[in-house]
């Protein structure tokens, strides 16, 4: 059976200027693939390539699904999701609001394993705000809020970049909660996070990028005897 995501050889540039550099990568159903490596190694581009959002070259699928010359908003109404590292609120629509537009549309074949209740449970603060504008929101309440939104979409796997960037560490324990949550759930994810607490904690597995390549792959078990890998690409140890 293959996988949920399948990338093979993909390619991305910016311009003249390529990023990616024959990357291949999966993800299986259900499974939270924590994706880790410097700032500029690649892997903010990988998420942006997966939604249509930057060139790119390469094979592609989502469940069996060719995802190329697909636009971003088919790409989501497949049932990938993506929370961007830049938290993209509508800043003038209230907190409410902002989730109705993440709301997926009854195509899908089944009943949605998120509604607006859920989205409100998880984080009390978006309850207590809902009527408040998203662009008045905190950091951090902007970042429940994109999450939020994301799930309302109902993916079955949620492409998340830096969930705790930026973050005071009282609200990443929040998010780390909700991650749990979706993990339990069933929810495929592909965690691109620096913060190799918050990657151990929700992960079954951890690949490492450095200069746009894939440079390690392989259980979190595994990962944690690579003190090599840890060293000479995240600079741990």
């Amino acid at each position: 059976m293959s996988a949920l995501l399948e990338i093979r050889g993909l390619n991305a540039w910016y311009g003249a200027s390529q990023a990616l550099h024959g990357v291949t990568l999966s993800v299986e159903a259900g499974e939270v693939l924590a994706l880790v490596g410097r700032n500029g190694s690649g892997r903010s581009t990988l998420a942006r390539a997966l939604m249509g959002l930057v060139h790119s070259e390469g094979e592609l699928r989502f469940a069996g699904r060719p995802l190329g010359g697909l636009r971003t908003f088919e790409i989501a109404r497949l049932g990938l999701g993506y929370v961007p590292e830049h938290r993209d609120v509508f800043p003038t629509l209230s907190v409410h609001e902002n989730l109705q537009l993440g709301l997926a549309p009854r195509e899908r074949g089944r009943a949605p394993r998120f509604t607006l209740d859920d989205a409100y449970a998880l984080f009390p603060v978006l309850s207590e705000r809902k009527r408040t504008r998203a662009g008045a929101l905190s950091g951090g309440e902007q970042q429940m809020l994109t999450l939020a939104r994301a799930l309302l979409g109902d993916p079955d796997l949620l492409v998340i970049d830096e969930p705790g960037e930026g973050l005071a560490s009282l609200v990443i324990d929040q998010v780390a909660r909700c991650l749990r949550t979706l993990r339990d759930r069933g929810v495929a994810m592909l965690l691109i996070e620096q913060r190799l607490v918050i990657a151990q904690d929700i992960a079954s597995r951890v690949a490492v990028m450095g200069h746009g390549e894939i440079v390690f792959d392989g259980a979190l078990a595994s990962f944690a005897q690579c003190t090599d890998v840890m060293r000479e690409w995240l600079g741990v140890g």
